[in-house]
């Protein structure tokens, strides 16, 4: 019997379901694929040539057809740092000159210049600036983007983030999913007592986060010269208890173990892990955490990259995500990011194209929601006007994007009326 639905795409030359069972290889592509939709929620998932004997669309539904393009869901973007204040192209300028992300930090640049310009932003101004933000992660096909606080580091300066964050999701196409991440740095009022601010964070801040429902997740710089195991694990922790999910930066410049601390706290993710220990990784696999490489960050800092493939290797699940922020990955293009994935990290087609959509649903714990397509889930996709899906890594430093739909309704770009 045919159903009822107020959303019917066609024609796509490439459906990309990202379910294996549903169509020709690990991507599950349908040729000449079809979809429809209620609500926002998929119903039927096919061929072009049985849409018609399946479903029916209903009085002022809308129908699209893809003319040959690829149709893939909208990529989820699972690590980003989007709301803040200020720029910091000087310091770009210096670090092509030769200078390191550590000596900025050292002379008063880094995450503590951003800080500073947000401490001095109004709500007001953060909504207006991470709208823009999010407009171009939109026009670049993601649907799902995480959002960090952390460039406030007082109780009212992280409220303030986590609250132009919640105002974004409220007002935006993109499903937007905050994380509080007090505990990114050490602000100078406590330089020499990391203690004491992490006694701020766990017994201030995250209560009133978890008071406020501001946030989905905790995450923490476990990284030397910040935030050590022990102070991760304690904050990671008191989240935990407060019901907020941990997903945190973990090994980026040395190994300290925060891939194994993952693997203890039954994190959502471990983020970077460009140092990571590979029994770490091991680790995070046997607990069902994901490994979300974040290759934007190597590139822009002339960082060796995360070893993709002796990670994939271990079976642990990827994802990719941009870590879009304005000191060392400025960036809302995950086409760029499957590209580097595919080219510095030795990840196939495949592979990238997975980790950028149902891995980074994984990261989020929204795996049942986003990043494939099929009945029951999100009406999350792109239309790419490629010839076929090797195209969107292939050719890179252009935006393939045509048609955004979230929810079943198109909320950028051609509408594809037919």
């Amino acid at each position: 019997m045919s159903q009822g639905v107020d959303f019917l795409l066609v024609g796509a030359g490439e459906l990309l379901t990202i379910e294996p069972d549903l169509g020709e290889g690990p991507l599950g592509v349908i040729r000449g694929g079809a979809l429809a939709a209620l609500d926002g929620r998929i119903t039927w998932v096919g061929r072009t040539a049985e849409a018609r004997r399946a479903v029916w669309l209903l009085r002022g539904g809308r129908e699209l057809d893809a003319r040959g393009r690829v149709v893939m869901p909208g990529f989820v973007d699972s690590h980003t740092h989007l709301v803040f204040a200020g720029s910091r192209e000087a310091e770009f300028a210096r670090r092509v000159a030769g200078a390191t992300y550590q000596e900025i930090a050292a002379a008063g640049g880094g995450i503590l210049a951003t800080v500073r310009a947000t401490r001095d932003a109004t709500t007001d101004e953060l909504v207006a600036l991470g709208r823009r933000r999010l407009d171009l992660c939109l026009q670049h096909g993601t649907t799902t983007v995480e959002v960090k606080s952390g460039y406030g580091l007082t109780t009212a300066d992280e409220l303030k983030m986590l609250e132009a964050i919640q105002l974004l999701a409220e007002m935006h196409p993109v499903g937007v999913h905050p994380t509080f991440c007090g505990a990114h740095e050490v602000p100078p009022e406590f330089r020499g007592n990391t203690t004491g601010y992490v006694d701020l964070v766990v017994e201030e801040m995250l209560p009133e986060v978890a008071r406020r429902g501001l946030a989905r997740y905790v995450d923490v710089f476990c990284e030397a010269g910040v935030f050590g195991v022990d102070e991760a694990r304690r904050i990671l922790e008191a989240g935990r208890a407060l019901g907020l999910r941990a997903k945190f930066h973990a090994d980026e410049f040395v190994a300290i173990g925060g891939a194994e601390l993952a693997a203890e706290v039954s994190a959502l993710s471990a983020d970077h892990l460009l140092a990571a220990r590979l029994d770490g990784v091991r680790a995070m696999k046997a607990a069902g955490v994901t490994a979300t490489l974040l290759p934007g960050t190597a590139f822009f800092l002339g960082l060796p990259y995360a070893p993709a493939r002796a990670f994939l290797e271990t079976g642990v699940r990827v994802a990719l995500a941009t870590d879009f922020n304005p000191g060392s990955s400025f960036t809302p293009n995950m086409q760029l990011i499957l590209t580097l994935a595919c080219t510095q990290m030795r990840m196939t087609v495949d592979e990238a194209l997975r980790a950028a959509t149902l891995g980074g649903a994984h990261a989020l714990g929204l795996e049942a929601q986003v990043g494939s397509l099929r009945s029951g889930k999100a009406c999350d996709l792109t239309v790419l006007d490629v010839p076929n899906h090797g195209y969107v890594p292939y050719l890179y430093g252009v935006n393939h994007v045509q048609t955004v739909v979230k929810s079943g309704r198109v909320v950028w770009g051609q509408t594809l009326q037919s």
